[in-house]
């Protein structure tokens, strides 16, 4: 049986790490190292790492940051916000990252997860989808942070995202973010049907429920949490017990 994985996200903001809801009112959550690094020792199956005001702020992702969290962690780290060529792809990895998530520079330039596909992998590719509901039904795709709705349709996106090269996709509800209402299992499973990719799906958990309900009812192949995880309410060990105990395979110490 495949394995799920459980992972935590640290929002960058200035080197330390924020939460929000609906990526609005952050609030500080720790040194991102400190941070990264007690997850690593917590049983963590891979950090996401997101500088959020780089793409806003049109810089790059500040390095420091990335060398300080790769130097704490022994398991799988990617990294995303403000990567826009190919060779901020191969300085990322060159840091530390195992992986990178790219969003803003994705939509603006599709080519560019063809073209880092091609020379660095699949698996180092990962193009991250911020959705929002929109009238009628369905999901728009926003940039810059959840900041501007560019119109195209999640599902559709995640479908191109894969014939490009992508290897995996990390979908976030915007409409769940930082709520603890549940993932959007309706989002999820939608785009996770449409692809045959990896899925991580990001925005509203809550309670041990939800993170079985995206994995077994919406076929996401890995959850993602912040602010839960942030503040200890609950802890990753409890997560994977209880997946275990319903039959979801996941990775133990």
């Amino acid at each position: 049986m495949h394995t799920k994985r459980v992972i935590p996200c640290l929002d960058i903001k200035d080197g330390r790490v924020v939460k929000g809801i609906k990526f609005l009112n952050l609030r500080d959550a720790g040194n991102a190292a400190d941070v990264a690094a007690a997850y690593s020792e917590a049983g963590a199956d891979e950090v996401v790492f997101l500088d959020i005001t780089a793409s806003s702020d049109n810089r790059a992702t500040q390095l420091e940051w990335v060398r300080q969290v790769a130097d704490r962690l022994f398991i799988p780290f990617t990294v995303g916000g403000g990567i826009r060529t190919v060779e901020d792809f191969k300085v990322i990895l060159r840091e530390g990252a195992d992986k990178v998530s790219v969003n803003s520079a994705a939509i603006m330039n599709p080519r560019l997860v063809a073209d880092a596909a091609d020379k660095f992998g699949s698996q180092c590719v990962v193009v991250a989808i911020d959705a929002k509901s929109r009238k009628g039904g369905g999901w728009n795709v926003f940039k810059n942070g959840g900041r501007v709705d560019v119109g195209l349709d999640a599902v559709e996106w995640a479908r191109e995202a894969e014939r490009l090269g992508a290897g995996e996709i990390l979908l976030t509800s915007m409409d769940g973010d930082g709520t603890k209402d549940g993932y959007d299992l309706e989002l999820t499973k939608a785009v996770s049907d449409a692809v045959d990719i990896p899925v991580i799906a990001s925005g509203g958990a809550g309670r041990l429920e939800d993170f079985y309900e995206a994995l077994a009812l919406a076929g996401a192949d890995a959850v993602l949490a912040a602010s839960l995880f942030h503040y200890k309410e609950l802890e990753i060990w409890q997560v994977k017990e209880f997946l275990r105990e319903r039959g979801i395979s996941v990775r133990l110490e």
